[in-house]
């Protein structure tokens, strides 16, 4: 926003501009460079903002009948400014706003307010008293009246305009020496302004051609700042579109990774659902077995493989691995009530031993012949069958063995226990 301050007299008093300012700063800054008179403004109808504050200042409020625009704005106050001859031209395009209200509010009242100066010229009033005629006049108060305020005329005596043009004439009625003397007084201070003034034309004649100079870089640079103000708006637009396109862009990247996941997991799903369908087929055949596949002796992935493959009673297995096996993985195979256990690599003792004690057979992969398709294993079922007997011949054997060797461990230490002679011998 911007300010501009004129005095009664037409000069300008200040000028500022800020991108923000509250209200109580406003009234403050004003109050700070004298009483309130009017309020001027350069749109139409008069804003809401500024009436507030013509109440708060008890002021009036000047406004033009229609917008200004801003070549009638820079014209008028370059015009006004040349015309008082001062060099305090507004900073930015705000502050040329506010100035061009101004002046055009100074301007409407111009012809009264120098009426007012002729008629109390010869009262001998002070500024001050000239300035408070002056506001009460823009108050709508009649000229004659706001001098005999002013003056302190009684009510009731006469005619108002009779006693001011008494007191006129009687400040025309000073003693003749008196007069002289100011007169030859006047004639030095004359002689001297002369003087000066020779040496000021100079001055001023020069620093006409350096303001003319500033006005054209302070137009060249308002006009640069109202063009910035534009790039501005321009790339602030421009950082919301680009916002919104990487919004998008993203929520479409979101949804291509999940169309990629769901596919990934359809072709998954297919594959599983073929490979079982195959399987199906095996299983109702009476030549071939198929074999699940579970990828290592875990937990984890003996988990995996019942969901993916289904694994119920009577299945056989492959360990692809049996890292991370033991008993406690191997009971949650015997407890599927798989039919036997085909492994790659050598199992653990503990894990051979709990599928031996619950008679669930484990076979050697290198000693099969296993024909993998896709996901799966096939064995043929005579092949299956034999292997299943020669292993549990082998533990029946290896069971047999060990009995007969615990029974003749007995007996000889039952022999030996009697070979002992007693004690009471």
């Amino acid at each position: 926003m911007g300010i501009a301050i004129l005095d009664l007299s037409g000069n300008v008093v200040a000028t500022k501009s800020c991108k923000e300012m509250a209200r109580a700063e406003v009234i403050r800054y004003i109050i700070d460079h004298g009483k309130t008179v009017l309020i001027a403004t350069d749109v139409y109808p008069v804003p809401k903002n500024v009436r507030k504050l013509a109440s708060t200042l008890n002021s009036k409020i000047y406004s033009p009948s229609k917008t200004f625009t801003v070549s009638s704005k820079t014209e008028l106050v370059d015009s006004y400014l040349n015309e008082i001859s001062s060099d305090n031209y507004p900073a930015n395009a705000h502050e040329r706003d506010a100035l061009a209200a101004a002046i055009k509010t100074y301007k409407h009242y111009q012809k009264k307010l120098q009426q007012i100066e002729r008629r109390t010229e010869k009262l001998g009033l002070t500024p001050d008293e000239v300035d408070e005629v002056k506001s009460m006049v823009i108050r709508d108060r009649p000229i004659t009246s706001a001098i005999g305020d002013v003056l302190k005329i009684p009510e009731g005596k006469d005619d108002l305009e009779v006693q001011i043009g008494e007191m006129e004439n009687d400040l025309e009625s000073i003693d003749e020496e008196k007069l002289r003397a100011i007169e030859e007084a006047a004639k030095k201070l004359k002689q001297k302004i002369k003087s000066q003034e020779r040496q000021m034309a100079y001055l001023k004649k020069k620093n006409k051609l350096l303001k003319k100079d500033v006005r054209h870089y302070k137009k060249k640079t308002s006009r640069l700042e109202d063009k910035i103000e534009k790039l501005h708006y321009e790339y602030s637009k421009d950082i919301l579109r680009k916002k919104e396109i990487s919004s998008k862009v993203s929520i479409i990247k979101g949804l291509q990774e999940k169309y990629t996941q769901e596919k990934v997991l359809r072709e998954k799903l297919e594959e599983n659902l073929r490979s079982m369908k195959e399987i199906r087929v095996m299983e109702l055949s009476e030549k071939a077995v198929p074999v699940k596949i579970i990828e290592s002796f875990t937990r984890e992935k003996i988990k995996e493989a019942m969901d993916y493959w289904t694994i119920k009673k009577g299945d056989v297995v492959l360990l692809s691995s049996s890292e991370g096996g033991g008993s406690q993985t191997a009971s949650m195979l015997i407890n599927m009530g798989i039919k036997a256990a085909i492994f790659v690599d050598k199992m653990s003792h503990p894990a051979e031993e709990e599928f031996e004690k619950n008679m669930v057979p484990v076979l050697d992969a290198n000693k099969i012949d296993l024909e993998m398709i896709d996901e799966f294993a096939v064995i043929d079922k005579d092949v299956l069958d034999n292997e299943i007997e020669n292993w549990k011949t082998r533990v029946e054997n290896r069971r047999n063995k060990e009995e007969k060797r615990q029974l003749l461990k007995m007996i000889d230490e039952y022999r030996a226990q009697r070979r002992r002679p007693s004690s009471g011998d």
